[in-house]
């Protein structure tokens, strides 16, 4: 792993979530008529975005949060983020479909089927970089929650094949359940610092 330092892939993986950001933007659609009958007709468009906004920025935020854990690179968190970065990369499709499509219910399924992978990813990442001498209570707590939350997902994912508009409230409910990062690792960090051995360059 020579010549792969923490700061290089940290780099990398903002750029990643920047790119992701700026495709989604140019992904949006104008009016056809400048009226608000228009604009108003465009809301999946608009609805989509924001949530797949708030998902990036919320991915963002816990990434570089579960970065504060990590060492020196590891051949096992290197492939689990790109993993994550992988899962990040296809939330654009999935949130252009169902604009385009005005919520249809199979791109509704696809985007929670995006969402549970992204769900999957972030807590192989986690499981990667957080060390391994956690508080089992603690980790218990975030398997529940993880197994929670990805079956709220998968059952989005089935409620979207005939009420694709309430499995997309759900999954928006659920996305913002990530706005801070989990408080398990809230605890796993107070304890790292004190110890004096983490590294705090992101938190």
């Amino acid at each position: 792993m020579r010549g792969v330092t923490k700061e290089r892939l940290s780099a990398f993986s903002d750029g990643i979530f920047a790119v992701i950001i700026t495709i989604m933007v140019l992904q949006l659609r104008m009016p056809q008529q400048p009226t608000f009958d228009q604009l108003l007709a465009t809301w999946p468009t608009m609805a989509s975005y924001l949530v797949s906004y708030f998902l990036i920025v919320i991915m963002w935020i816990n990434h570089h949060y579960l970065w504060s854990f990590a060492k020196e690179p590891t051949p096992r968190y290197i492939f689990w983020n790109f993993v994550h970065m992988f899962a990040a990369s296809l939330v654009p499709f999935a949130t252009a479909w169902v604009s385009g499509t005005n919520m249809a219910s199979v791109p509704v399924f696809v985007y929670a089927a995006t969402i549970v992978f992204v769900n999957i990813a972030y807590h192989g990442f986690a499981h990667a970089v957080v060390p391994s001498d956690e508080d089992p209570t603690r980790r218990r707590a975030a398997l529940i929650r993880s197994t929670i939350t990805v079956g709220i997902f998968i059952g989005a994912m089935l409620l979207s094949l005939r009420f694709p508009l309430v499995a997309f409230a759900a999954v928006t409910c659920v996305v913002l359940t990530y706005a801070y990062p989990d408080a398990r690792l809230r605890g796993t960090k107070a304890i790292v610092e004190r110890t004096g051995s983490g590294d705090s360059a992101h938190g």
